[in-house]
């Protein structure tokens, strides 16, 4: 790592800094004064940026001298020509010591976003790695799954929109799928900032 001398027993490395990952760190630097978080990009376009909020940035690739105590992979697939190699690579720059965080998205409908915001999955990320567990699963959600069209009546109930929701052109897609993580929730102490997509956006359920 850069300039990394010394590791201290809270320094962070950072896989794939982008809005997550920069998330993670303004938190981390912030409960943990002092401690070093480095990034690991595919290039050097936001570098500045990430030095502006006290990443200090290397190439995926560089050499590191000094392995991390606390890892976290945020790195998105379609940047990568060998996604397992990465995440190997990524993991050889663990020391064993703190936490090894892998994270990826998942949704019930086919589509690239999900209900999770930012902000709850960085600090659902902290809170795991602050637990330091080992060969676990953890998922975050709001537990209060919503169908499609519960969605988009909440949307325009809220009013915070010009155009109101018509209706669907069709019914394809996996109906009756939930995700429920109660478990989740129990074994890391972690509640999402919104309990619900309707307190989101300030109605009633």
């Amino acid at each position: 790592m850069p300039g990394a001398n010394i590791v201290t027993q809270n320094d962070l490395l950072i896989v794939g800094p982008g809005v997550l990952g920069r998330l993670v760190a303004k938190k981390w630097l912030k409960e943990h004064p002092g401690c070093k978080v480095y990034g690991q990009t595919a290039s050097t376009d936001h570098h500045s940026e990430l030095t502006d909020i006290g990443i200090i940035p290397s190439l995926k690739g560089s050499t590191i001298s000094q392995k991390a105590p606390y890892v976290i992979f945020c790195a998105p697939p379609s940047r990568s020509d060998d996604y397992p190699g990465d995440l190997r690579v990524a993991a050889s720059n663990w020391s064993g010591e703190g936490s090894f965080l892998f994270t990826s998205s998942t949704a019930l409908y086919d589509c690239s976003d999900n209900r999770l915001c930012n902000e709850d999955a960085a600090s659902l990320a902290i809170a795991i790695m602050k637990k330091r567990p080992r060969g676990r699963i953890f998922l975050g959600c709001d537990n209060k799954p919503l169908s499609r069209q519960e969605i988009m009546d909440a949307v325009n109930k809220s009013g915070k929109f010009d155009t109101e929701f018509q209706g669907f052109t069709g019914t394809n897609g996996p109906s009756g799928k939930r995700m429920e993580n109660s478990k989740t929730r129990a074994d890391i102490g972690w509640e999402p900032q919104y309990p619900s997509f309707t307190e989101f956006l300030g109605v009633d359920s």
